[in-house]
């Protein structure tokens, strides 16, 4: 069992480096020029946001957890990948889970469910990153600090999804979320380079179905046993 990864590479620290100084130019009141507002993309033509409201972030606290998940998680994937990979991979993440957002929110397929007016934060490129690390890496044990609950990496979105649900606060971005999972998945399948197919998919899938019948069989014969 370890705290992170062994080794940070430069794509990381490029992404951490990057995210705190547009952070320290927060305080000059960049924020409004940046953050993600689907009336203005929509009917603006601030097409720029879909990019530039990943780079900053709320307050401190919603920075460090960013920085943090990306640091434990995409570590891996970085050292795997190799930067250019990994950073367009990130890039591509983000970027999508912003169109997302914004169709949904303000265009497309606004249903007035009354979510944030705006959105910023790096949790839509990380979460497609959590979604690399987790089909990568699909047997790792991954330990919550709260709640203590060791997860298996594969099961690793649907768990936050749910903690989501019952921990996180109205403000939080589930749409963009799910965003940056869904356009993760679609450029882990189609790229032939990230050690992801739909064929390997299929395969784990119908492994985990057999393992569950398996332990169905194993659990009927203990009980036969138990009562003969």
């Amino acid at each position: 069992m370890q705290f992170g990864p062994r080794v940070t590479p430069d794509a990381i620290k490029w992404l951490i480096g990057a995210n705190i100084a547009v952070f320290l130019l927060q305080g000059f009141g960049i924020t409004p020029l940046l953050y993600l507002e689907p009336e203005l993309f929509w009917r603006g033509g601030q097409f720029w946001r879909v990019a530039t409201y990943m780079w900053i972030h709320e307050g401190p606290m919603h920075l460090i957890l960013n920085m943090l998940g990306l640091w434990m998680f995409g570590s891996d994937v970085a050292a795997q990948w190799g930067p250019r990979r990994f950073l367009r991979f990130y890039l591509l993440c983000g970027i999508g889970a912003g169109l997302v957002i914004a169709a949904w929110q303000g265009g497309l397929l606004s249903l007035g469910l009354g979510m944030p007016a705006y959105t910023l934060g790096a949790s839509g490129a990380i979460y497609g990153v959590l979604l690399a690390y987790s089909l990568l890496w699909p047997n790792r044990t991954v330990m919550f600090i709260f709640p203590p609950v060791p997860v298996r990496a594969i099961y690793f979105i649907p768990f936050l999804f749910l903690m989501e649900m019952i921990f996180a606060s109205p403000g939080v971005s589930h749409i963009g979320h799910l965003g940056g999972v869904l356009v993760g998945f679609l450029l882990l399948v189609q790229s032939n380079d990230a050690g992801i197919t739909i064929s390997q998919l299929q395969y784990r899938f119908r492994r985990w179905r057999m393992r569950g019948k398996l332990r169905a069989l194993d659990d009927d014969e203990s009980n036969r046993r138990r009562f003969h």
